[in-house]
């Protein structure tokens, strides 16, 4: 006979590992964010998406911007967002915490690209040009590093916001005279169009991956949560080893070149980074200098938008051995 459990002690026990999967099973939803089919491709690539003792609901976002929105607004549970996305998901009040952080090492992760033929030599040389970026996003924030870095500020140079794939034909017609973008963008652009990188975000940004719930999820789904996070972390580290299977598998998704992941993935090693103190002051650092330039309206403080307790070990309502 199957034995009814009232919901807190099922979530209770569920976390604790006592409660068998026909029962966990009985878990509602978590609802994931999805940008371009990251995340669903990484956990299905790399086996994460069997023997799930709850449901995954995905939900695709063609950018940050909106990803954001849609956690502020309670539409989804979890999703991924990098630095600069994630303070404005903040500054714009949403009731966020970071549960689990990755970093990006890896070429051209982040970069200020140009056309193979411009005259530009460094940051230095931006002033008074044009820059096209992705409002919001970590593009948008390199390029405001780098002219920082270089004694400029973004008000010495035009901004045009577009999304990545209207912005690499600004740059290729000449409609811009930079691109500040990520990966794959960049590996397309100095593949395909031999782009070259101005500025490296290499040694200029963390390169850090945020894993952000709404705080309704971590009350409520904290059993799910954690079973997710353990799923994310396992299948990064699975592509550091199968770089040639995740980058077949997001080729098929995406409808870029294989060789062009390919190239991302050879490139590109992924770590779980704790939550920690150095971690939320690189990110103050990144609002701070948002509120400088006026970009935030109001100041942010982003130790809110932290919850440690996910570094502690997380045992798995999935009990399988991978």
């Amino acid at each position: 006979m199957r034995l009814t459990l009232p919901l807190t002690q099922l979530l209770l026990a569920a976390v604790l590992g006592f409660v068998p999967l026909a029962q966990a099973a009985d878990l509602p939803p978590l609802r994931v964010a999805n940008q371009k089919s990251t995340l669903k491709v990484l956990l299905e690539v790399s086996g994460e998406l069997e023997d799930v003792p709850y449901a995954i609901q995905f939900s695709e976002f063609p950018a940050a911007a909106p990803l954001g929105e849609a956690l502020n607004a309670g539409a989804v549970d979890v999703g991924g967002l990098g630095d600069a996305p994630y303070v404005f998901a903040l500054g714009a009040g949403a009731p966020l915490k970071v549960v689990s952080i990755v970093q990006a090492q890896g070429r051209y992760t982040t970069a200020l690209l140009v056309p193979k033929d411009s005259p530009l030599h460094d940051a230095r040389d931006l002033k008074g040009l044009r820059i096209v970026t992705t409002r919001g996003s970590i593009g948008h924030f390199l390029a405001i590093k780098a002219l920082r870095g270089a004694g400029l500020s973004p008000k010495d140079v035009q901004f045009i916001y577009l999304l990545p794939s209207e912005a690499r034909l600004l740059l290729d017609n000449g409609g811009a005279d930079a691109w500040a973008t990520w990966d794959p963008y960049t590996t397309v652009a100095t593949t395909q169009s031999q782009a070259r990188v101005l500025v490296s975000g290499d040694n200029l940004l963390s390169n850090h991956l945020y894993l952000a719930a709404t705080r309704q999820a971590i009350a409520d789904k904290r059993a799910q949560l954690d079973d997710f996070v353990a799923r994310i972390d396992r299948a990064y580290r699975w592509t550091n080893a199968h770089p040639e299977a995740f980058a077949a598998a997001q080729a098929r998704v995406t409808g870029l070149p294989l060789a062009v992941h390919l190239a991302v993935a050879k490139a590109t090693h992924i770590e779980p980074v704790a939550i920690d103190q150095q971690v939320i002051d690189g990110l103050q650092t990144t609002a701070d200098i948002y509120r400088e330039e006026g970009i935030l309206n109001k100041p942010v403080d982003v130790a809110q938008g932290f919850d440690p307790s996910f570094n502690a070990p997380r045992p798995q309502l999935n009990q399988a051995s991978r």
